[in-house]
Order: structure tokens, then C-alpha cells, then sequence
């Protein structure tokens, strides 16, 4: 690979992370998948990429096909192509190439699973599931009831500082996807449970003088991301048999549960942080019986 060819991706990844403000994951991700895409595309054209603009749609689809030939599942192949018609797009935007050969290929279509979540009458069982009495115990009860309180995603709760939270409201600040913040609420059991922790700790939650992270590990550091999902997974096992459990399995129950109690989706979509409501919809396919008898009770011709 040419040092252009890396100097580019290089370029693009940054302006991914700093103006974009995607994550350090997605954006490795996003790293992965183009380098893949030049690697089959200089053995594909027998040459080394000195100019994008020598890349067509039939290069890209060729490309698509061989990730399916090796086993990739159609949503992997999806987000490599995402992953170059962002790249393709930045390239036109830079003035690098004129046409941009990827805006015209269709994703491949991919099968939608629906949301794994906790049924509401085990949710009380899930939280007494961590011990009462020491540091551990008290931060993953604090952790499994902010996640169900609020429906927020696991790296906007690693994230949380003790100045996000606005406690007279009874709101704390998140920061989403794309950098994008929002103020959501959060219930009385959840407060309850963080500041156990953190009287625990010897601190309160009206603490605001230097950056504190409401949630640590054993050695005082910001909890990472890897953690929160094992711990979450353990304790969701201890309710419920499956494999896909992590911390967005809390998020999905959140959603469910406030839909199945009538929520409104729109209101929804605005705690979980969907820029989409077609991303909040999915939660209404798996409430059929409700749906029916909503349908019965307002349609004239419904019963």
C-alpha cells in the first residue's frame, strides 16, 4: 500500500474522530474496512492506488462480492460499504476525485433481528442481583439501574461525570452518537442507588469541582467499556437464558417496557437518542397483542 494510499485513509479517519466525532471504535472500524477495500482493489486491478479516481462501481461491486464468497454476513458487507461510501464521499468533498463511483450501489439488504430485553416482572429480581455491601456490588446495582432508568447506551454511561447530573431536575447530560448531547431524565431508584455508591466512596453527587467519573473500578480509574458489558452480562444471566446480553439489552427492555405502557414513540425516540424514529420502531414489532388491541378499541370496523 502506497504511502498516498495511507495518508489519505489517515486524513479521513481524523476528520472521522474530530469533526464527525465518531467514536475510537467505529472509527478503527471504519479504519479496517478501507483497508480491505484497497488491498482487493490493488489485486483486483493489479496496481497500486495513486488516484482514487481510477476506482469505478464495477471495482466496488466485485468488492462486495468476494466479502460475501468468504462468509461475511450481509450486514458485515453493509457496513463495508458504508464504510466506503463515506470514504468516497469525503474524497469528493476534498476535491481528491470528481465522481464519487459508490453512490450508487445498494446496500445489501440485511435481516433485522428484534431487541433482546428483560421481561418487566424479572426486572426487580436483575437488580437485587448485585451485592448491597461492598464497592463492587453497590457500583453494578448503580450501573444496572441507571441503564434501565434511563435507556442510555454503555459509552454514554462509561462517560457520565458527577457534574452531568443536574439533580434538582432530576436530568443528566449525555453525549451520543456524533457528539450530539442531550439532557434525559432519570428516576428515584436509580439516585438512590448511586448515591449509596458513592457514599460508599465518601463523596456526593453535588460534588462538582473537578471532572470525577460517577463510575470506577476497584483501583479509581473510569470504568471501561469492556467491563460494564461483562459484569451487565453476568447479572442478566442470572434472569434469563440466551447469549446476546450486554448492556443494550437494559436499553432495549427501557424501550419496550415504556412503549408497552403506552409511551409515545416520538417521546421515545428522543430518550434513546434516535436520530431516526424508524430506529425506535422496531421496539413496536414486538408487542403484536398490544397492538391489536389498540387496533380493536379505536378502529370502527376493528372488533
Amino acid at each position: 500500500m502506497s504511502d498516498f494510499t495511507q495518508d489519505i485513509i489517515s486524513d479521513f479517519l481524523t476528520y472521522l474522530e474530530k469533526e464527525r466525532h465518531y467514536s475510537k471504535f467505529t472509527k478503527n472500524a471504519y479504519g479496517y474496512d478501507l483497508y480491505r477495500f484497497v488491498e482487493f482493489f490493488e489485486e483486483y486491478s493489479g496496481t497500486s492506488v495513486s488516484d482514487f479516481g481510477i476506482v469505478d462501481k464495477i471495482a466496488i461491486r466485485h468488492f462486495l462480492g468476494k466479502e460475501f464468497e468468504e462468509g461475511y454476513s450481509s450486514k458485515t458487507v453493509a457496513r463495508r460499504l458504508a464504510s466506503v461510501k463515506s470514504f468516497f464521499k469525503y474524497l469528493l468533498k476534498i476535491e481528491e476525485i470528481q465522481d464519487n463511483p459508490a453512490i450508487h450501489i445498494k446496500t445489501p439488504k440485511t435481516p433485522k433481528s428484534l431487541p433482546v430485553y428483560v421481561n418487566e416482572d424479572m426486572i426487580g429480581k436483575l437488580m437485587d442481583a448485585p451485592a448491597s455491601d461492598s464497592f463492587i456490588g453497590l457500583r453494578d446495582r448503580a450501573m444496572l439501574e441507571l441503564f434501565y432508568s434511563t435507556g442510555m447506551r454503555l459509552r454514554e454511561l462509561v462517560n457520565i461525570n458527577l457534574d452531568d447530573f443536574h439533580t434538582e431536575s432530576q436530568l443528566i447530560k449525555v453525549t451520543g452518537k456524533g457528539g450530539k448531547e442531550r439532557l434525559i431524565p432519570y428516576g428515584k431508584r436509580a439516585q438512590f442507588s448511586i448515591e449509596k455508591f458513592l457514599g460508599f466512596r465518601g463523596i456526593q453527587l453535588s460534588e462538582k469541582e473537578d471532572i470525577v467519573p460517577l463510575f470506577i473500578n476497584s483501583k479509581g480509574k473510569r470504568i471501561s467499556p469492556r467491563t460494564v458489558q461483562r459484569r451487565i452480562k453476568m447479572y442478566l444471566k442470572t434472569v434469563a437464558d440466551g447469549e446476546r446480553f450486554g448492556p443494550h439489552t437494559l436499553r432495549h427492555s427501557f424501550a419496550t417496557h415504556l412503549l408497552s405502557r403506552g409511551a409515545d414513540i416520538r417521546a421515545v425516540q428522543e430518550l434513546l437518542g434516535h436520530s431516526s424514529l424508524s430506529s425506535t420502531q422496531i421496539y413496536t414489532h414486538i408487542q403484536p397483542e398490544k397492538m391489536k388491541k389498540v387496533y380493536q378499541q379505536a378502529h370502527p370496523h376493528g372488533s
